[in-house]
């Protein structure tokens, strides 16, 4: 597709958005090979969209667009629209601009801070990118600043019990090896929950606002097939520092262990997505 690559700065970050940007942008390639769970959640968000849009937009901004699904999407959906996706990975805009379709805007850029004047678009998506970011408040003040008053937000994002297998069986053999305040049982990245996504919808104070979650679940034949699939899109906790240290083969060969026991079924391992929908009408 014909592109215009924009950088729109450097970004601000409290959250390491620094580390995330760097991961996601050295695993671009792979992205499209791992990423079924995030190309089902595309198809879920594009199917809420026929219900609450009533007229098609002019102009979309897709953040977080990835290597284009949603903003292709988009494109296929309603095209005569101008569609604009953003990323904070450069890699990623080039893999988007490389899958063909008509003209839209690719702009490198970050989440929490949008390069965008107020009333911009009459749409704004994101899918399976605000899990990362410092504050779901601030995306959502951004979104709402950027969106026509007469426009729709429409967001899917991981929070709450996804993962929680992994977790859980991290927690269990991290707890075996080491003390109970050992720094790295704080270092696995915490999912927002539906209650506090509607707390933050609320103080948003969006004329009208839809929450819901749904489940989504993948399998694998052992732990290190899932950890290579999370690895293979970029995904991975986003606080400061590793993972690593005394003990680690030793604690990555207890988690599995405790996986397989706790969770193997018919030769495979399950692993849960939670993913928030959250559809806002500013006006």
């Amino acid at each position: 597709m014909p592109v215009l690559l924009i950088s729109a700065g450097r970004c601000r970050a409290v959250f390491d958005r620094r580390k995330v940007g760097r991961s996601f942008h050295r695993h671009a390639d792979a992205y499209d090979r791992f990423a079924s769970v995030q190309q089902r959640v595309v198809r879920r968000l594009m199917e809420l969209l026929e219900a609450h849009i009533k007229e098609e937009p002019r102009t979309a901004l897709d953040i977080g667009c990835g290597t284009g699904a949603l903003v292709g999407a988009l494109k296929r959906r309603y095209p005569d629209a101008m569609c604009c996706g953003l990323d904070l990975a450069f890699n990623m805009l080039v893999h988007a601009g490389a899958k063909g379709g008509k003209e839209c805007l690719l702009v490198n850029g970050d989440a929490e801070h949008l390069p965008f004047r107020e009333d911009s678009f009459d749409l704004v998506v994101s899918a399976s990118t605000l899990q990362w970011l410092d504050s779901l408040d601030g995306c959502l003040e951004e979104c709402r600043r950027v969106v026509k008053r007469d426009g729709v937000i429409a967001l899917a994002f991981f929070g709450g019990t996804t993962l929680w297998e992994l977790q859980e069986c991290y927690r269990e053999a991290l707890s075996r090896r080491t003390s109970g305040d050992d720094p790295r049982m704080g270092r696995l990245h915490r999912f927002m929950g539906i209650e506090a996504v509607r707390q933050a919808a609320e103080r948003l104070g969006a004329g009208e606002a839809l929450v819901t979650s749904e489940i989504e679940m993948e399998y694998h034949p052992d732990v290190p097939g899932l950890l290579s699939s999370i690895k293979g899109i970029g995904a991975g906790t986003a606080s400061r520092g590793g993972t690593g240290g005394l003990g680690w083969r030793g604690i990555l060969n207890d988690m599995s262990e405790a996986y397989r026991r706790r969770f193997l079924v018919d030769g495979q391992i399950p692993a849960t997505y939670e993913v928030m929908y959250l559809i806002l009408k500013p006006a």
